[in-house]
């Protein structure tokens, strides 16, 4: 199975956690995935936590994250095949680059 890395993006979204960060680079990514419209994705992150909310193995509890994943779950419907896979950030490099440049860029 070949893997493909089809776009690259970045945002600056002013200071927040690392976990509502997580959310909205999920959303990002989803959204542009959606308009390149492709079929199958895989999104890594490297929150434990949002990785297992998205999946459904934790429950949300902070209100903040609610709108983020309702906005996953509507974009989710884009695709015919979807996971969503938590990788530590160390094995991470690319997407703690481009955060550090979306940081730095402000």
């Amino acid at each position: 199975e070949k893997e493909e890395i089809i776009g690259q993006y970045k945002k600056y979204i002013g200071e927040t956690t690392n976990n509502q960060a997580e959310y909205q680079a999920v959303v990002l990514g989803l959204e542009e995935a959606k308009k390149l419209k492709v079929e199958e994705i895989e999104l890594r992150m490297d929150s434990e936590l949002v990785c297992s909310q998205i999946n459904g193995v934790y429950k949300i509890k902070n209100p903040d994250f609610q709108d983020s994943f309702i906005k996953i779950y509507n974009l989710k419907q884009a695709f015919k095949k979807i996971e969503f896979k938590y990788i530590p950030r160390e094995k991470n490099k690319l997407a703690d680059s481009l955060a550090n440049q979306a940081m730095d860029e402000k």
